[in-house]
């Protein structure tokens, strides 16, 4: 499983508008994000993924969250953060002793979340390894070195902006996932931004022609119509 498990986190949510913005927000911030919305495919998945942390929702649609966080600790220790509507004090008691590290009640701020999931791994994890790497995609006809911020393509460097760079790595940290116009340009423009989210249409248009052998018949930053976009899945890492 790819990436450090400091940075490996699995959301555990029905609702889509809250898997949308915790991913959203939690990738801005570094972190691989993998979601399902029962408990029984997040144990799945948090089996398959062996996280460094997991945001658990406790009103799930197949089994309670109580349940699963009772399911989880009993495997390991992995931290784990409860989401939920509950909110008496005996309500957050009860799901700490459930081994939970810490509570958000919903509604919540996603950056007090953000805050929240880094003060959990400290304490947990002994602080955040950062990500770094070297993405190569294409039998290495596109590389991007993440530590010294650099493009290639066929062997020669490509001169991208800030937000040209910015959105190139939030594709290709997952080829083949569709991202939406709102993830992208939240992700290049910062969550404070306000503008019209179609501006992330220009800044793909833009990094098309820096990278593509050919901009018109695009080979590498595919359009899904009716969602956002993605790095193509038969480019992934090699």
């Amino acid at each position: 499983m790819p990436g450090d498990v400091n940075k490996r986190i699995v959301v555990v949510d029905d609702d889509p508008s809250v898997q949308e913005v915790v991913r959203a927000y939690l990738e801005r911030d570094g972190y691989l994000v993998y979601v399902a919305g029962t408990g029984n495919k997040g144990l799945a998945l948090a089996e398959q993924v062996r996280p460094g942390l997991i945001v658990l929702d406790l009103m799930l649609p197949d089994r309670s969250g109580e349940e699963i966080a009772a399911e989880v600790r009993s495997r390991s220790d992995v931290p784990i953060l409860m989401l939920t509507a509950k909110a008496s004090e005996d309500e957050r008691v009860a799901g700490l002793a459930l081994g939970a590290d810490d509570y958000l009640t919903k509604p919540f701020s996603p950056r007090e979340l953000v805050a929240r999931v880094r003060a959990i791994l400290r304490r947990t994890q002994g602080g955040e390894t950062p990500l770094v790497e070297t993405l190569s995609f294409d039998d290495g006809k596109l590389t991007i070195d993440t530590v010294g911020q650099e493009v290639r393509r066929d062997g020669e460097t490509v001169a991208l902006t800030p937000n040209e760079y910015k959105l190139l790595v939030a594709l290709a940290r997952y080829p083949g996932r569709v991202h939406t116009r709102f993830e992208l340009i939240h992700h290049v423009q910062g969550y404070d931004y306000e503008g019209f989210e179609r501006t992330i249409d220009a800044h793909v248009k833009n990094l098309r022609r820096k990278i593509e052998p050919d901009p018109r018949h695009p080979r590498y930053v595919e359009t899904v119509f009716g969602s956002g976009y993605r790095l193509a899945r038969a480019l992934a890492p090699r």
